[in-house]
């Protein structure tokens, strides 16, 4: 990230380069460049110690034009509300592109989740649900897991704010335990429509899935689960890598058994048979497929420039800056955006709502199968986008997303 420009600055660029493209009123474009409510929450909790600390939190919605705001929590030290903008924004766009009768939103609280004990962490999760439970809701904005949260952080949110609410709400919140409502099969939805979108991306480029080498920067849920689906595929995982180091063999790792070998020590690294090396040697290595699955702003300017991959799929929120796009653009690199490539858990957390709003509970192979058409349709949306307009697969997907917002923002007028 470039001196001065937080991450929400270059989700603004990003939606300004697609719009460019499209006719839009000059009143709903700069609407959509804004978000249209953010909420900033502090809060009181007792720690194991008998003290109190004050967290701080954050829940922000960009766009509601076509239905109930939807989005993750993240607990992590470097929460910000330029972040949570920007994550917002995308989460528009994302299910926008998706097809889904949702708009964007995000939050947060500021906290290293790794200091905390487990019963400290259940009274953040329980204040913080409390704190924003006025502007949540089945009907109004429906939060998920995201970095550092997962089922039972939900649950406690859940438990918050059915407590304030006075009311079983089992939709106001995906993601959940599948005791309280969670739907099957949302545990592998990231990675499983990364693992779908590289698929449909490899065959474009008539790249054979079977031995293609695929290197995962990020081996969380996303990265983990999109490495041993593809593996079930065919694919060769050579590289992967966490916060605390990456691992490489040009002969192929078991991304089950690193997954395992990662739960047992907490890291990838060690992993035998594999050598340790930078993750900057881990981006520029040789292979067809490359997915970043971490946090944002990993590929800049000067990493791009070095990355020898075929395809890129961004399993992570922003990982890819602007001027790293035009580099990629330029060697040929076919990139598959955030916003459709890791767009799998937002489409299961639809489901998940649907069913806790009719009472009803899939099989995993329904879930897995209505994901399977919902994200492949979007993918051949975007490509043809992409051939019609001759602009990159990004700039297509925004274009897709953008267009049926302002629609709906220009449907429902701007009268009282």
């Amino acid at each position: 990230m470039s001196e001065g420009r937080t991450i929400f600055d270059v989700a603004v660029q990003q939606y300004r380069q697609a719009a460019a493209y499209l006719d839009l009123d000059p009143g709903i474009e700069e609407l959509l460049a804004t978000c249209s409510r953010e909420t900033t929450v502090r809060f009181p909790v007792r720690m194991d110690d008998g003290s109190t600390r004050v967290f701080e939190g954050y829940r922000v919605q960009h766009s509601s034009a076509l239905g109930p705001t939807k989005g993750g929590l993240r607990f992590h030290q470097d929460v910000s509300l330029a972040e949570v903008k920007a994550l917002a924004m995308w989460m528009t766009w994302k299910t926008s592109v998706a097809g889904l009768p949702y708009g964007g939103a995000k939050g947060g609280v500021i906290c290293d989740p790794k200091t905390l004990s487990k019963g400290e962490l259940e009274r953040v999760s329980r204040r913080f649900g409390r704190a924003i439970a006025p502007v949540i809701g089945p009907w109004v904005d429906v939060p998920a897991p995201d970095v550092n949260t997962n089922p039972q952080t939900m649950a406690w949110i859940l438990s918050a704010y059915e407590s304030v609410s006075a009311t079983h709400s089992p939709a106001v919140i995906t993601g959940k335990p599948i005791e309280l409502g969670g739907s099957e099969g949302r545990a592998e939805a990231t990675g499983r429509g990364v693992m779908f979108c590289t698929v449909e991306a490899c065959r474009a480029r008539q790249i054979p899935i079977e031995g293609a080498r695929l290197v995962v920067q990020g081996y969380g849920n996303a990265g983990s689960v999109s490495a041993y689906l593809l593996q079930e595929r065919g694919a060769k995982l050579v590289a992967a890598s966490d916060t605390r180091g990456a691992v490489y063999n040009p002969d192929g790792i078991d991304a089950r058994e690193l997954l395992a070998h990662k739960c047992a020590t907490g890291s990838v690294v060690g992993y035998p048979g594999t050598r340790q090396i930078d993750e900057s040697e881990l981006l520029h290595l040789p292979c067809e497929i490359l997915i970043p699955a971490a946090l944002e702003g990993v590929l800049t300017a000067d990493t791009a420039a070095g990355v020898q991959a075929r395809v890129v799929v961004e399993a992570a929120n922003g990982p890819t800056a602007p001027e790293a796009d035009t580099i990629l653009e330029e060697k040929g690199v076919l990139v598959i955006p955030d916003i459709l490539a890791n767009s799998g858990g937002v489409i299961v957390s639809y489901f998940e709502w649907v069913q806790n709003l009719q009472g009803e509970m899939w099989t995993e192979a329904e879930v897995n199968r209505r994901l399977e058409s919902q994200i492949t349709t979007a993918f051949q949306d975007v490509l043809r986008i992409s051939t019609e307009r001759k602009v990159s697969t990004r700039v297509a997907a925004y274009i897709k997303a953008i267009s049926r917002v302002a629609r709906a923002v220009a449907m429902r007028g701007t009268e009282g």
